[in-house]
């Protein structure tokens, strides 16, 4: 409608210029031209402001187009990296279960292709520091499967020896990335240390001579000497639970008890059934297992507290071990030869 008016005026603009022309020279043909002249002038003076405005207000109108399509596209791309954003980090998460992996002391250490990794030193079948300076058994097979799934070749491990009362000091030190030591998890030991897995579940039991006949389970031992290792809980759960009257004696490593049980000065030795079939199995007619297990004993790699990125990591490696069969293969390796029957790996590591 706009554009129609502005043609009108145009024309009439054009028709007072005509008669402008058409008049002579005289003093009334002078106010007739004075007046075409305004007439004309006015007119066309309206169809530019009119024309002025239209385009005006169609630049006006592009120029909102243009803002809002420009803040649509601003919006729609901050959106997009938002997003990007959220995605990455919720991938990191669940790589890392929510920890922060650069807080890690076992991932870090690990990225520099170096671990150092707590285990007994005398455990038969569980780990062993052979003659040779290599190490074996069922812990140490766990450690160096757990090494490599996080990059660490067995010849960047240093193993240390950890004995039971030193555990918890050891990791809160930085001593060790980890430890896979025969280490039970109990709600005391949660307050200072994390615990992956677990990735074995023992059960309490007896070390008695071969041919004892009055000791038959853990409530027998009213007025025995029952030996354990300094730092461990198995003694305490037998006087607490059992037999209140029982004599505890502590050594620092079970190798010692067992030492005190062949030569008479204890009558029996308690700690887990894995622990003490390897012990049986290393001298063949010489102990036996009462085989009444008597509480679980659930084995966790013990790593620094909080650490639950390290936690996470260690967590999948055993699953994977689980997985792929290397698990039961490294118990059939270690304890199998001694007759103990190999458990079910943990439900926590089959789901």
């Amino acid at each position: 409608m706009k554009y129609g008016k502005l043609s009108a005026a145009l024309a009439a603009g054009a028709a007072a210029l005509l008669t402008l022309s058409a008049c002579g020279s005289g003093s009334d043909a002078g106010a007739s031209v004075s007046d075409a002249v305004n007439n004309a002038t006015s007119v066309v003076g309206g169809a530019v402001n009119t024309a002025t405005s239209v385009a005006g207000g169609a630049v006006n109108t592009a120029t909102s187009a243009a803002g809002g399509a420009i803040n649509t596209a601003t919006s729609a791309a901050g959106s997009m990296a938002d997003k990007a954003t959220s995605a990455a980090g919720s991938a990191m998460n669940n790589a890392t279960g929510g920890g922060d992996p650069s807080k890690s002391k076992v991932l870090n250490d690990a990225k520099g292709g170096k671990l150092t990794i707590g285990i007994k030193f005398d455990q038969p079948g569980l780990g062993v520091k052979n003659p040779d300076g290599s190490f074996s058994g069922f812990d140490v097979d766990v450690a160096k499967y757990v090494a490599k799934k996080l990059g660490v070749p067995e010849t960047g491990i240093t193993f240390v020896e950890t004995k039971s009362a030193e555990r918890e000091d050891k990791i809160s030190k930085g001593e060790v990335d980890y430890i896979v030591g025969t280490y039970s998890i109990t709600d005391e030991r949660k307050q200072k240390v994390n615990f992956a897995g677990p990735y074995f579940i023992a059960h309490q039991d007896l070390l008695v001579k071969a041919d004892n006949t009055d000791i038959t389970g853990p409530e027998a031992l009213n007025g025995k000497i029952l030996c354990s290792v300094t730092g461990s809980t198995p003694a305490q759960k037998v006087k607490k639970d059992y037999s209140q009257q029982v004599e505890l004696q502590e050594f620092g490593t079970y190798t010692e008890c067992v030492e005190q049980l062949k030569s008479g000065v204890v009558d029996a030795v308690t700690t887990d059934d894995v622990i003490l079939a390897g012990y049986a199995a290393q001298d063949p007619g010489q102990f036996k297992l009462v085989g009444k297990g008597f509480s679980d004993e659930n084995y966790g790699i013990g790593l620094q507290k909080d650490d639950t990125a390290g936690t996470d990591a260690i967590t999948t490696a055993l699953k994977d071990m689980v997985k792929d069969g290397s698990w039961k293969a490294a118990l059939d390796k270690n304890v199998g030869p001694s007759g103990y029957k190999i458990p079910e790996p943990p439900a926590n590591l089959t789901s």
